[in-house]
């Protein structure tokens, strides 16, 4: 009868353990999902500037560095979003933001550009991608919340280990990166 007792409650233990791994890996990977949509947006973003650039380069040639700077932080938002960490990505993101800003200050000057159909639709699609990324920001931070909830409270605390979950930081604006650009026209 004590046998058949331990028996049961280490089938139950082991059972438990093993719901445990799984809801702990499951919700890792919702996590590790929700960084792959910010990722996405960022580089929908990123993939929409060359249009924008180009569009403000036909009317703005002399303004050479604000272009280059936007091809540099580009090129940084794609290598960041395919394996940097989530600082590398915020410090992508803003150098980017800053980028996106000077070229629509530069478009500002040139009056038959604001009023072009290609440039207002292209305004339109980022305005749109950009509250698509802070959807997935908030998303991911939300996948964040629900993991770090289960990796510091007990019982699933001491599963981290064996399903080989950890605790994953926040997706955080940089400084001053809280709220959009604001660009007048």
């Amino acid at each position: 009868m004590t046998l058949i007792i331990i028996l049961v409650v280490v089938a139950a233990l082991v059972l438990f353990g093993v719901v445990a791994f799984n809801k702990l890996r499951r919700v890792d990977i919702s996590a590790q999902e929700a960084l792959g949509g910010v990722d996405v947006q960022l580089t929908r973003r990123a993939d929409l500037i060359p249009n924008l650039v180009n569009t403000v380069k036909g009317y703005a040639q002399h303004e050479r560095a604000v272009f280059d700077e936007v091809t540099k932080a580009r090129a940084g938002v794609s290598e960041a979003a395919k394996s940097g960490t989530i600082q590398e990505k915020v410090a992508a993101e803003a150098r980017l933001d800053k980028a996106l800003v000077d070229v629509l200050a530069v478009a500002e000057a040139y009056p038959d550009l604001k009023a072009s159909a290609n440039f207002q639709e292209l305004q339109a699609a980022l305005a749109d991608t950009e509250n698509q990324l802070s959807f997935s920001r908030q998303f991911y931070n939300d996948a964040v919340k629900t993991l770090n909830s289960l990796v510091k409270t007990i019982p699933w605390l001491f599963f981290t280990g064996i399903a080989g979950v950890h605790e994953r930081e926040f997706y955080d604006a940089p400084e001053g990166q809280d709220a959009p650009p604001a660009v007048q026209f």
